[in-house]
């Protein structure tokens, strides 16, 4: 894991539901007395919940993200010599106590926690000397930006009483300090030759300017000064007060701190960015990719297949998508048809609302189909929302945030409205497939739903399995009666097509020298993105080396158990029990996703 994000790690992510209880039957093995086996057991669980519970002292933003409300008024540490080596430590301590336990007395959801838990610290202390701790910020996310939407009043941190606001004005102080801890991280990333390719920086200056405001109540910090009237269970003087002192620390501390940041980039750390872009041109860039790679797929793939797995998807995508332009009676070659798809206003829509209310009626559509592949469903609904306009110019097209895990706030699937040629109506079911349901909101909320799945497993991520799940979601879309449209079945080729091009463009950029504007040229000719989503696309993958290739990778995998579970059942094979099983334990490295799957196929033989 990267160094800078264990100190300000925000779970934006997965997970659960009911039904442990038929995966401790599916994935067993062998004990040799009950006795020692709960004895292992409670070992095990005392010694995971230590390190969740020590995990959210130390990471007050991870703790905020995932409902804990004990540390709202911390910031997380600034980067230090002494904090990264405790870290260390920590994660040492860790797996130094897990290789106590003897494996071989546990079963079911105990072998899994076992095993997925000294996976993450082996691999976690496995990236330790490669130096990304001088990378904090990305146009990507960093503290300039999860700190923002902490301000905003729309997402985790609580604004309901005069405690919650004053805690949240003594966290900006430590949000003040781990920004200027950021700067001496930089400044030594800058002399180690660890910096930022300058496109990147660039980026990122005005997510920092957006924040440093003359007036107060242009900031998207003033939000939760501007509904203080609305709240009834603070008083009047106490309101007045709070007002004052608020908009104080939003003036003297977090413009300040934004500021401070700022100047340094603009005026210092762009002249020393980098002019390459690919992480093999940093110090030990190679084996930092190879790291990058096992990180975001769980499996011991190169750069040099996943490229070419990628090339072949391209091309087998583009005769699919050839298929579509004839059957649409499009006259003209298939760089026409993209051109006509980019230009074309029919196939864009014309306000925000329109959007919002488009994905809407989809959400409606998907949701009566689903019991068709599914038997467990999350607790939890969501919503579509337009993107906040503070982060709108620099974020992706569309993401999701999951509920919280006491059900108070529901999972938002966020659409993008900056830039309405970026939301084609054709991308509209295999969008919200993806991000919502059945794809991250049924991964990521049942997860966090599961009854019995210890902590640490609830707001785990793997980026292959979550992403993976969500893209073979998509290939789910026929099965579900939707992409009868030939233009909406473009579309989830679009999205497909994508994602193959990523495998292609970040191996290339970061393996193979490429140039950002070989990216750039490779996914322009490849597909009928407008230009500024190819841009945005290319620099999130120069941004995040290594992350981009999950999807594929995922799905892949996921599409090879189901294919060989089908061969070994035949007709004893049932779609919705293999969802079940695949989505019942939350997030897991494939390994054990294999293992898991192949313990369950011989169960089902057995019940024959």
């Amino acid at each position: 894991m990267n160094k800078a994000l264990l100190a300000l790690t925000v779970v934006s992510s997965l997970l659960p539901l009911t039904g442990c209880q038929t995966a401790s039957n599916d994935t067993r093995v062998a004990s040799s007395s009950m006795v020692e086996s709960k004895s292992e057991a409670a070992k095990l669980n005392e010694l995971t919940q230590q390190y969740f519970d020590e995990s959210l002292a130390r990471n007050p933003l991870m703790a905020t993200f995932v409902g804990v409300h004990r540390y709202d008024d911390k910031f997380n540490p600034p980067l230090s010599e002494q904090f990264l080596a405790d870290t260390k430590a920590f994660e040492q301590s860790y797996l130094d106590r897990i290789n106590q336990i003897d494996a071989s007395k546990l079963e079911g959801q105990d072998w899994l926690s076992y095993e997925i838990f000294k996976y993450d610290r082996q691999h976690t202390l496995a990236g330790w000397d490669f130096e990304n701790q001088y990378l904090p910020l990305s146009q990507m996310g960093g503290a300039h930006t999860y700190f923002a939407m902490l301000g905003s009043g729309q997402s985790a941190q609580p604004f309901k009483t005069s405690h919650d606001y004053r805690e949240f004005m003594l966290r900006a102080e430590g949000f003040a300090e781990f920004m200027d801890s950021t700067i001496i991280y930089m400044k030594k990333g800058v002399k180690s030759g660890v910096v930022l390719p300058r496109p990147i920086a660039e980026k990122v200056l005005p997510q920092l300017s957006s924040h440093i405001v003359q007036d107060v109540t242009q900031s998207v910090f003033y939000a939760p000064v501007a509904t203080l009237n609305t709240l009834t269970d603070i008083s009047a003087e106490e309101k007045v007060a709070l007002q004052d002192e608020y908009i104080d620390m939003i003036r003297n501390t977090i413009i300040p701190a934004y500021d401070r940041v700022y100047q340094y980039m603009k005026n210092e750390y762009l002249d020393s960015a980098r002019d390459t872009v690919g992480l093999s041109a940093l110090p030990d860039g190679q084996q930092w990719y190879e790291y990058q790679i096992q990180t975001h797929t769980t499996l011991p793939l190169t750069a040099e297949e996943i490229h070419a797995f990628g090339q072949n998807e391209v091309k087998r995508i583009l005769g699919q998508m050839k298929n579509v332009k004839e059957r649409v009676g499009f006259d003209g070659n298939l760089q026409d048809f993209f051109k006509h798809l980019r230009t074309s206003d029919e196939f864009y829509f014309e306000s925000e609302e329109a959007v919002i209310e488009a994905y809407t009626n989809v959400k409606n559509k998907i949701d009566s189909r689903l019991p068709q592949l599914f038997s467990v469903f999350p607790k939890a609904d969501y919503e579509v929302r337009a993107v906040e306009p503070y982060r709108a110019a620099s974020a992706a097209a569309a993401s999701y945030q999951p509920p919280a895990p006491d059900g108070s706030r529901p999972g938002i699937f966020y659409i993008n409205t900056h830039n309405l040629k970026a939301q084609p109506k054709f991308v509209l079911e295999t969008l919200s497939i993806h991000e919502a349901a059945p794809g991250h909101h049924f991964q990521i909320a049942i997860q966090q739903e599961v009854e019995g799945l210890p902590q640490f497993r609830k707001f785990n991520n793997y980026t292959v399995f979550a992403e993976g799940w969500a893209l073979y979601a998509e290939s789910l879309g026929k099965e579900l009666g939707m992409f009868e449209d030939p233009y909406q079945w473009y579309g989830r080729l679009v999205d497909e097509q994508l994602r193959a091009m990523r495998l292609v463009v970040d191996t290339g950029l970061h393996a193979k020298g490429w140039t950002r504007q070989q990216a750039i040229d490779f996914m322009t000719a490849n597909s009928s993105m407008p230009d500024s989503d190819v841009v945005a696309e290319v620099e999130r993958y120069i941004s995040m080396p290594g992350q981009a290739l999950a999807y594929k990778v995922g799905e892949r995998h996921i599409k090879q158990l189901r294919q060989q579970a089908e061969d070994e059942l035949g007709d004893k094979f049932d779609i919705r029990a293999f969802h079940k099983q695949v989505l019942i334990d939350g997030g897991i490295p494939m390994p054990l996703l294999s293992e898991k799957i192949k313990r369950w196929v011989a169960s089902q033989k057995l019940e024959g």
